[in-house]
């Protein structure tokens, strides 16, 4: 609230309120794992999509930009971040040290009514694999992980923790040949759920971290890195210019398979 003499003007916050819910929601499309590496973003596309006008979504890419979610180039525009073998595994590991930290702060600290919700959602979880429920099985172990994150009641190993792009990194090395949700998942999530329910802080952490490290280790990591630049850099993902986001998708196609012969990630699956 700004004061001039003895008007009180108040400051318009509508600019402000349309630009953070325009980021929150391109941020969180992103962290989805929707969006192949390389794909371009137009402003006139985004603009459309979110409701706001050319100038806010400029400075929401700007934003995105400075914080690592899209790269921007001259003459190639704004695109999703594609990153390299040395790249995803410094962001891995930084995952398992996060992660299960806030396991363990999650053993001392989460209430029985959080407690009830993580048996809630690893119950579902149990539900999709029966069904062969890939989709939800997915959902459910993103739940199951924000859950232990709220759980530890620690804001500044959250606050770490949600600026990992790890998302971006499973969705680009994503072993699509191999068999999901991963063997043994299922029984590490009910490790790191003991752990928590019998307040164990060390036994949370171990059972965490053994878990991000296997999902890490079931990426194709070391293939990448063997390839050569191009597989590094997600290249031979790269869609067409001006490829719309899920355009196919919304008319029941399948995805156009890349270079290397293999198809895209589908959506929803970046996840452990």
């Amino acid at each position: 609230m700004v004061e001039v003499s003895d008007h009180v003007v108040e400051p318009d916050k509508t600019s402000q309120t349309r630009h953070n819910q325009a980021y929150e929601g391109l941020r969180s499309l992103l962290m989805s794992g929707n969006l192949a590496p390389g794909t371009r973003l137009t402003e006139a596309e985004l603009t459309t999509m979110f409701n706001v006008s050319r100038s806010t979504m400029r400075s929401v890419l700007v934003r995105l930009t400075q914080e690592g979610y899209v790269t921007s180039e001259v003459n190639r525009g704004v695109r999703t971040r594609s990153f390299s073998a040395e790249e995803a595994l410094d962001i891995l590991e930084a995952r398992e040290v996060l992660e299960s930290a806030l396991a363990g702060k999650a053993a001392e600290r989460a209430t029985e009514q959080e407690i009830r919700e993580l048996r809630d959602t690893l119950e579902a979880m149990e539900d999709c694999k029966r069904r062969g429920d890939q989709a939800g099985y997915s959902q459910g172990n993103r739940k199951f992980h924000q859950q232990v994150k709220e759980a530890a009641h620690q804001q500044t190993l959250a606050r770490a923790y949600d600026t990992l792009l790890y998302p971006l990194v499973m969705r680009q090395y994503r072993n699509l040949s191999a068999q999901h949700p991963r063997s043994g998942s299922l029984e590490e999530h009910q490790a790191i759920l003991l752990a928590i329910v019998t307040r164990n802080p060390d036994a949370a952490v171990a059972a965490m971290r053994h878990h991000v490290a296997s999902a890490r280790r079931a990426l194709l990591l070391q293939t990448a890195a063997d390839a050569g630049p191009a597989a590094r850099t997600g290249q031979d993902a790269r869609p067409d210019e001006g490829a719309r986001p899920d355009e196919g998708a919304e008319r029941g196609e399948q995805p156009a398979p890349s270079e290397n012969g293999r198809q895209p990630a589908a959506p929803g699956r970046a996840s452990d």
